[in-house]
């Protein structure tokens, strides 16, 4: 079962650690409350955030992390606060039909803006940017597949696409400023320190009575309630009884919750930060940048107010070997065939960088957990009542997270059932999908074309 490693590599964003980095409310664990949140990272802190706001009588809630606070995926992601917009439109509509895709759509839309709300409201210090995010394809099949798909979706007007804009390849490069660029779309995005938020989000709850307790693994939850039923959640420094447990566990949720076994799988990525010499000026970037080489295939990145790059991706160098990625807990060591492929990524992909002398400053990894139809699994466990799950954001949690976890609050604190919420009903957890045998992660993996891109 995956359990987080002790040893992970450190990323960038946790150079320099909060204050509650290892932070333990109370020397001893408490033995019981009333709602009990596993994982410390973005969705774990949003929850506690969310039943706390607003709440002048909160509810007695303990945190629990296997690690350092943040430490998992949000604390090692790219800070691309990114929606989907227009990408996997498509697909979805031929999926799950037209009013719920445009549903997943037009919830991802609104995620940017109620980061900025949020950042804005509680005055958190994490260099957010509201910006444009710019797709550009590098791949000819693609490139084709993707403008007509486009022109089929503007055709039928069933999508919002005003802040979506197309550039066609005779403009591309000079309006993306990525060299050979066959298209490019731009839209709303945002950018941030992931971690200084999360962490200014977990200081508020702090603050409010909630009992943080850092470097402590829960082992197991039992499988059924006790009679009066609150549920035992056994740990290494004893077991704590809870009425309500959040699972908010994404790659690791497997390994309390058995029946998301190939549900949610643990997936390893790598990141990087690229910088330029001191005495050096960056060159202007001014946008996000996704650079498509396939389907499957691409690199993400912002450029930061320091003038540093932050750099994911690289699946080009490892995705056709599964056993570097795929079920994958160990964030300890770099995904060794990928380890190099970001020096001089900015110069040879962007226009004006040549001269840069733009170099890799630090590479790290992390898990994220990707879901096997890639919709994350948000709402209460079937079979287990009282027990609820946010999780398997397929490497995709900025823009789903948080108004995700304003639902699930509002869920387990009112008793707002799913429905009346506005969170996708494909992220429902049902019976249906944990029953089902379909893997689209591996599936996807047999569909890519590696020949041109290796």
């Amino acid at each position: 079962m995956p359990a987080p490693v002790p040893n992970s590599t450190t990323p960038f964003w946790r150079t320099h650690p909060h204050p509650l980095d290892r932070h333990r409310s109370t020397p001893d664990l408490p033995t019981e409350c009333d709602i009990l949140i596993i994982g410390a990272g973005f969705a774990g802190a949003a929850l506690a955030h969310f039943l706390y706001k607003g709440n002048a009588s909160p509810p007695s809630v303990v945190i629990l992390e296997a690690r350092e606070a943040c430490s998992g995926a949000t604390g090692r992601n790219g800070g691309h606060l990114k929606p989907d917009v227009y990408f996997n439109l498509p697909k979805h509509i031929k999926k799950y039909g037209v009013k719920a895709a445009v549903e997943v759509a037009k919830f991802e839309a609104s995620q940017v803006h109620a980061v900025k709300e949020l950042v804005e409201t509680e005055n958190i210090d994490c260099d957010f940017v509201l910006t444009r995010a710019c797709d550009a394809t590098l791949d000819e099949k693609l490139a084709k597949e993707i403008e007509t798909a486009y022109e089929e979706l503007v055709r039928s007007g069933v999508a919002d696409l005003k802040d979506v804009h197309f550039t066609p390849r005779t403009d591309a490069e000079r309006v993306s400023g990525v060299k050979g660029a066959l298209n490019c779309f731009t839209f709303t995005a945002g950018h941030i320190w992931p971690y200084k938020m999360v962490m200014h989000l977990l200081q508020g709850v702090v603050n409010r009575g909630a009992n943080l307790q850092t470097m402590t693994p829960v082992t197991s939850i039992d499988e059924s309630p006790l009679p009066d039923g609150r549920w035992v959640v056994r740990t290494e420094r004893g077991n704590i009884k809870t009425g309500k447990i959040l699972l908010a566990t994404n790659a690791y949720t497997s390994h309390l919750a058995p029946q998301f076994k190939n549900h949610i799988v643990p997936v390893r990525g790598i990141c990087s930060r690229i910088v330029v010499p001191e005495g050096k000026v960056a060159p202007f970037l001014p946008q996000t940048y996704s650079i498509r080489y396939g389907p499957s295939m691409y690199d993400y990145l912002i450029p930061r107010p320091d003038g540093s790059i932050i750099v994911g991706g690289a699946k080009t160098k490892f995705w056709t070997d599964t056993k570097h990625w795929y079920d994958v807990v160990d964030d300890g060591k770099l995904i060794e065939p990928a380890k190099t492929y970001f020096d001089g990524l900015m110069q040879r992909h962007f226009v004006g960088w040549e001269g840069s002398e733009a170099y890799t400053d630090r590479v790290w990894t992390g898990i994220m957990g990707y879901s096997s139809d890639f919709m994350p699994y948000v709402g209460e466990v079937p079979g287990k009542p009282n027990q609820t799950v946010m999780a398997g954001f397929s490497g995709h949690g900025m823009p789903l997270i948080l108004l995700c976890a304003k639902a699930v609050a509002r869920m387990v604190r009112d008793g707002v059932a799913f429905e009346d919420t506005d969170v996708p009903s494909v992220f429902r957890v049902t019976k249906e999908r944990l029953e089902s045998t379909k893997n689209e992660i591996l599936e996807g993996l047999e569909k890519e074309d590696f020949s041109s891109k290796l």
